[in-house]
């Protein structure tokens, strides 16, 4: 699900999990697992989150919550939140190269990062969350709002708009937008930069930056995400979810 690879001091990472990397409780565990241990890579500096195929991630697998059930979704819920969190706390640089669309959860995992740069083209990017008809977990509305400008905020959230490179960069989500064949070499430069730099001084100023985040996080995290998993696991949540997929296959 997740290859690694080096290049120098930089650690490649590329998800590859069905056609676009949706978002489920294995690749979550996966990317829990990799982040939580590359702060004890001693051959590594900095990270640079990618994916294979023309997706970064469309996000959640909304199929398997359909197909799952209660007991899916709320597993699931609670392993893409120590996703994140392992991905928003990881003391090394971390860099998303955006190869393609980074969707809803996609677009959290994107934000999570120190630093952003995605391919122009036909890749869209944006938390369509509210339209879907689904609830942000605390944490994930978090590293949307800390990586957001506020004047475009409620645009993202509550209109649910997807925006391609161009569009996203004027409004602050991501850091550069690059032609797709300049998006692995831009993407190594920056985190080839930020691995030359002081880890001790980087990882105590990235920890002051996010600290607040995380302490809120554990303070609002049972009784907030305690009414996501009631909303996402509601009937009605359900059959939102259904027409919006729905939607998207007529499209298709």
């Amino acid at each position: 699900m997740i290859h690694r690879e080096r290049q120098g001091r930089v650690s490649v990472l590329e998800l590859e999990h069905g056609k676009v990397q949706a978002l489920d409780l294995e690749l979550c565990a996966e990317l829990e697992r990799e982040f939580e241990s590359a702060a004890e890579w001693d051959d590594t500096d900095a990270l640079v989150l990618t994916a294979r195929g023309s997706s970064f991630s469309a996000g959640v697998d909304l199929k398997r919550v359909l197909d799952g059930g209660p007991k899916y979704t709320e597993e699931f819920l609670g392993a893409m939140d120590r996703a994140f969190a392992a991905v928003f706390r990881c003391p090394k640089p971390v860099v998303a190269a955006l190869n393609g669309h980074a969707i809803a959860g996609g677009c959290v995992l994107a934000c999570a990062a120190d630093y952003r740069v995605m391919a122009q083209g036909k890749g869209r990017m944006g938390v369509p969350e509210l339209s879907v008809g689904v609830a942000f977990p605390w944490l994930a509305l978090e590293i949307v709002r800390l990586s957001t400008p506020v004047e475009h905020l409620q645009e993202l959230l509550y209109l649910g708009q997807t925006y391609d490179a161009d569009q996203a960069l004027a409004r602050g989500l991501i850091d550069e937008a690059v032609a797709p064949d300049k998006l692995r070499e831009r993407a190594l430069a920056v985190a080839g930069k930020l691995a030359g730099q002081s880890a001790t001084a980087f990882a105590l100023t990235k920890r002051q930056l996010r600290l607040d985040s995380l302490e809120n996080w554990k303070r609002h995290q049972a009784s907030h995400d305690a009414l996501v998993r009631l909303q996402w696991t509601n009937p009605d949540t359900l059959e939102r979810i259904r027409r919006a997929m729905d939607a998207v296959g007529k499209k298709g």
